[in-house]
């Protein structure tokens, strides 16, 4: 995993990026959420796909819930960057829209549109 740091609207942003999935489980997220605070001192986050493992774009396992509110208990915003066009669940589909909605937690295609999104809440 890579994390670099961009700001964005007067805001710094952390932006990791990876190939393989290192977030497995809630364990695993708050381990990723302490480390980026850690080491950049942001709290607004754009996280990459592929560093979250399947299991968290399916809602019956509650990881992704579980694991978006640890982020709003520790107070960090976060956007995941990806392409979601190909999952086929309503209710996965009704979360994304849900966040996108928020000012905590977004589903976005781009960094640009992320740090933009992020910049902002």
């Amino acid at each position: 995993m890579n994390i670099t740091t961009i700001e964005a609207g007067g805001t710094k942003i952390a932006v990791l990026r990876g190939s393989e999935a290192i977030v497995n489980n809630v364990q695993s997220a708050l381990d990723l959420l302490m480390s980026v605070r850690y080491e950049t001192d942001c709290d607004r986050i754009v996280i990459h796909k592929a560093l979250l493992s399947e299991e968290f774009f399916d809602l019956k396992t509650r990881l992704a819930g579980e694991i978006l509110q640890k982020f709003i208990n520790y107070q960090v915003k976060a956007a995941i960057v990806g392409d979601f066009s190909g999952y086929t669940s309503r209710s996965l589909r009704d979360f994304i829209y849900e966040c996108n909605h928020g000012t905590d937690f977004f589903f976005v295609a781009d960094e640009q549109e992320a740090a933009q999104k992020l910049s902002r809440v």
